[in-house]
């Protein structure tokens, strides 16, 4: 069924679809942009407006994708960090029985 709907999709269809993928990859980005200025381009000549428009919405969409990358980073730190502290917590009171038992 994707084959079906890629083949029925048009040029530029496939390569808003191409950068969007690319997009969801801070990394990629920057081919990501770059694919979609082209696409920009060939619409440009046809409507300036729309094209306009969609790259107002392409800069958001990009801007997201940032954003929720660098709040997942930010919740993988957070994640770790709480599994250190839980693991050292274990130890102090493994630390701490120990303690008492020899007294």
């Amino acid at each position: 069924m994707a084959n079906e709907s890629i083949s029925n999709s048009s040029p530029r269809e496939i390569a808003l679809k191409g950068a969007i993928a690319l997009a969801q990859d801070p990394k990629t980005h920057p081919q990501a942009n770059e694919q979609f200025e082209q696409l920009c381009a060939s619409l440009e000549s046809e409507n300036a407006e729309i094209a306009g428009l969609l790259k107002q919405l392409w800069q958001e969409y990009v801007s997201l994708q940032r954003s929720a990358s660098f709040w997942e980073g930010m919740s993988d730190a957070e994640k770790e960090l709480s599994e250190k502290m839980a693991e050292k917590n274990i130890q102090l009171k493994q630390n701490y029985l120990r303690l008492m038992q020899e007294q």
